[in-house]
């Protein structure tokens, strides 16, 4: 194959792709290998690809590829996850727009056009996934509503119902007014916000005086159903035993008394509206007050309210604070910042609503989920998320699994003619169920009424890793007991109660063991502002655009080098530029060696001989260190590390040692052994960037059809020879020091120079390497530095450069003299400061150590300085 002169992604990727597609090389059977599972975290099936799927898939697949090259049976399972409340808001809206509304429809009829929805835009993210170069095992694809999973999550609902772990009744729930559901505590996220606090004035009954309250919500007066002081509160002491009644609505209510009660607060007088907040339902149980519920499902005003029937609450809450006023009943208002629950979803205000749900029982699985990540059997990258997951787990409530929605798992619960219900998997098991309950063998469906709500979105999916091979339907089949416990999870943190928590728990419960045995957790995506990425802020880029623009490897390098573990990402374009260079960078240091002419006759330079044992030491001691970064999930270390031996080490240093002298041909030993090197560069580089190195890989030997990089053996020497490899970095600072010189005096590469050595030569042994680097002469030892010659220090050893007549004297006598001159005042600055007691008596003593370190570097560049400029004066 021809090698272009350019590097182009878009003639390369797509092409790859489809060989690995063809060739099968992402597909994983059981074997006698040892597995290494990874089950996608489902993206929404109508979800479309952003920048933190972009984050999250490259460095799952940067660990299967890498785990394939280690020679394990890589299987990485993609899919997708139905998303009810998204899912059905979109459907919702796309049929409103068509002028239909979803309480037109019968409940196939919805579903019928949601399937259409999800038909029609489902498995779009995955497509645009295997532009990033995902390497998942496609044949696996599974959605969370399939027919597999739905008979898995029906299946755990039953036994966990069986198990008494599952109960239905009214509780306190979070309510999402758009969506029309309940919400569990962890879909609703608090947000500050600048709001009111009203002082109320409740009168007392029988008397001229008032209690007062303050409230963020003055609309929901209307359910209240007692007031609450503190009995040790003495300035509310006057109203023990007393009544008072509700602004407006003139419900005459009682005062009852509880340590609850923050005296501090406000007044020390507390409204009691049990329908509407956790705490005042507590109350209400406690108390065994009557609950008044005033909200319809939509936040409107119900006719229970009494007043503002119809209205939307936070009309109602503008309205109700003028006539609070109107009617002398306002005391006063005041700014108060508080935090309010939002929907995760809908990004609508929450409101604390009495349902009729179904609840799972938590304290026993979080209890047992619990002990394997604090005593580190599930490992948490970074661990500092440890201490998170306990604080949830300690206080876990139980888990609202019911959504009042119709695209999603419908709830197996089958309501009877005369009361009660059954629960079964299927219709056939619950008629049988219900006729046993009920002695009237004929029953028939048609008696039966199903329940209408569907199950949390997150009940199919904490069963993933369990259900994606089948263990739940077939328990112990081949494919569970291989893949399963999986290796390891990709997620980000916010998601560590919805999913991986939830995870643990299933996984015990079902299997008895781990789900997984890592966990690495991804940081936010953040713009270079420190912004998150939205949509509504226009600072998210096009993740194709971007592909299209750099290449997927420059895109998957740009996010790993900003991505270490648990941190947020600064993302910049820039990182994906500098991708795309290094892409550049590997295929011209390619096309460099490949236009070589290689000659058997031709001996090997004593140069390309230290320059082999130099990298032979130094790509195994890189490649030592990013199999111990993996094994720490550093992968933004892993990849640095590899980068600045490709372009560093090898491009910058060996590829120059021994690239043979224009027109002239190389060794052929030297020639294989720098194949050989490149291999295992593109081996190590292959994992992070793995379109260029499968292109680059192919067009170093003749291959057989369907080889590829990615199942090639990723296997190092273990040999470092570290003395020699700690010598060469003092080789390579006298070579950077004498082309310094070349720089700063302007001396032409092809004018030769002499290097000398004061006292002892501690590069000796290097001397054929840097001669040919810096065309000298020859390297010898002096015992005095000679007149008029550059020097620099490395360590102890002195280094001198003699001039001889290549340089203008006077003309750098001037130069050196400005120097000096601009350091004698940057000197004279810093002892002003330093002189000055104040400043040396306040100044923290990081600044101080700073500037005392300004004035050692000065000096010593002065004294050099006015030793050079002698030396030439005497020259």
């Amino acid at each position: 194959m021809e090698l272009a002169s350019k590097y182009s992604p878009a003639d390369v990727e797509e092409k790859w792709y489809q060989y690995w597609m063809q060739h099968k090389l992402f597909s994983s059977k059981p074997d006698g290998r040892e597995p290494y599972t990874v089950v996608i975290p489902p993206p929404n099936v109508t979800g479309v690809l952003h920048m933190g799927h972009m984050l999250n898939n490259t460095i799952q697949d940067i660990l299967v590829r890498r785990a394939r090259m280690e020679g394990k049976n890589a299987c990485w399972v993609p899919g997708t996850d139905h998303a009810s409340i998204a899912t059905e808001a979109k459907v919702v809206n796309r049929l409103a727009a068509q002028g239909i509304k979803k309480t037109d429809l019968t409940r196939d009829e919805f579903l019928k056009h949601a399937w259409e929805w999800t038909d029609e835009h489902g498995g779009i993210i995955l497509k645009q996934l295997r532009k990033l170069g995902a390497s998942c095992d496609w044949d696996r694809t599974a959605f969370t509503m399939d027919e597999v999973r739905s008979e898995s999550v029906l299946k755990v609902f039953v036994d966990l119902y069986k198990k008494g772990l599952i109960y239905r009744g009214v509780r306190m729930v979070n309510w999402d007014p758009q969506a029309l559901t309940a919400l569990s505590d962890e879909e609703v996220i608090y947000k500050e916000e600048h709001s009111k606090l009203f002082y109320l004035r409740y009168k007392i009954e029988g008397e001229d005086g008032y209690a007062v309250v303050a409230t963020t919500r003055p609309e929901t007066i209307m359910g209240d159903t007692a007031m609450c002081i503190n009995p040790n509160d003495p300035k509310n002491e006057h109203l023990k035993g007393k009544k008072v009644i509700v602004p407006l609505v003139n419900r005459v209510i009682p005062v009852i008394e509880d340590d609850y009660v923050d005296i501090e607060f406000g007044t020390g007088c507390l409204k009691v509206t049990p329908a509407h907040d956790v705490n005042d339902y507590m109350l209400g149980e406690k108390y065994n007050l009557p609950t008044i519920d005033i909200f319809n499902d939509n936040g409107t005003l119900s006719e229970a309210a009494g007043l503002y029937v119809g209205q939307d609450r936070f009309d109602v809450r503008k309205q109700i604070e003028k006539d609070l006023a109107a009617a002398d009943l306002l005391e006063k208002v005041e700014a108060y910042t508080n935090k309010v629950g939002y929907s995760e979803r809908t990004n609508v205000v929450i409101e604390p609503k009495l349902s009729m749900q179904w609840f799972l029982k938590m304290e026993n699985l979080a209890k047992i989920a619990l002990e394997p990540v604090m005593n580190d059997d599930i490992k948490f990258y970074p661990a500092k998320y440890k201490n998170t997951y306990r604080h949830w787990m300690e206080n876990i409530k139980d888990w609202c699994i019911s959504r009042q929605l119709w695209w999603g798992h419908r709830i197996p619960a089958y309501f009877l003619p005369e009361g009660g219900y059954v629960v079964g998997a299927t219709e056939a098991e619950a008629l049988q169920l219900a006729q046993e309950k009920t002695g009237n063998a004929s029953l028939t469906m048609a008696d039966l009424r199903q329940d209408e709500d569907c199950l949390d979105t997150w009940f199919s999916s904490w069963l993933w890793p369990i259900s994606l091979f089948d263990g739940i339907n077939n328990p112990g089949n081949e494919e569970i007991n291989y893949y399963y416990p999986t290796s390891d999870l990709v997620t980000g943190p916010d998601i560590i109660f919805f999913w991986v928590a939830r995870m643990i728990m299933a996984g015990y419960e079902y299997e008895g063991k781990m789900p997984f045995k890592n966990v690495y957790f991804t940081g936010i995506v953040r713009d270079k502002q420190g912004r998150k990425m939205s949509k509504s802020l226009g600072n998210s880029p096009d993740p194709l655009d971007l592909i299209s623009q750099f290449g997927a490897d420059g895109v998957r390098m740009g996010m790993m080098l900003a991505a270490p573990a648990g941190n947020d990402i600064l993302f910049d374009d820039a990182l994906c530029e500098q991708g795309r260079n290094f892409n550049n960078k590997i295929w011209n240091a390619f096309r460099l060696i490949k236009g070589w002419e290689v000659d058997a006759t031709v001996e090997i330079p004593e140069a390309s001989k230290l320059a082999i044992h130099w990298f032979d030491s130094k790509q195994n001691e890189v490649a030592a260190e990013m199999a111990d970064l993996f094994t720490k999930y550093r992968l933004s270390e892993a990849l640095m590390a590899v980068y600045k031996l490709f372009w560093d080490e090898f491009s910058s240093w060996y590829l120059e040692m021994i690239k043979p002298a224009y027109g002239q041909p190389i060794s052929t030993t030297v020639y294989d052994a720098t194949i050989c090197y490149l291999d295992n560069l593109l081996k190590l580089l292959h994992p992070f960037m793995p379109f260029i190195t499968e292109e680059l890989w192919q067009q170093m030997y003749p291959r057989e059809e369907g080889e590829s990089i990615m199942v090639q053996y990723l296997s190092m020497d273990t040999y470092i020879d570290t003395p020699f490899v700690q010598q060469f970095e003092t080789v390579k600072e006298v070579i950077s020091n004498i082309r310094t010189i070349r720089m700063q005096k302007n001396i032409a590469q092809k004018e030769a120079l002499e290097l000398q050595v004061v006292g002892g030569n501690p590069v000796a042994d290097f001397s054929a390497v840097i001669i040919k680097m810096c065309n000298l002469t020859s390297i010898t030892s002096v015992e005095v530095k000679p007149d008029g010659a550059a020097s620099f220090m490395i360590g102890t050893t002195e280094y001198a450069v003699p001039l001889g007549n290549m340089i203008d004297v006077e003309a750098e006598i001037t130069r050196m003299e400005a120097e000096l001159k601009h350091k004698e005042g940057f000197l004279q600055g810093v002892m002003k400061k330093l002189s000055n007691e104040k400043f040396v008596g306040n100044a923290p003593a990081a600044v101080l150590d700073m500037e005392r370190k300004k004035q050692a570097d000065a000096e010593s560049i002065i004294n050099s300085l006015k030793e050079s400029i002698a030396a030439l004066k005497k020259a």
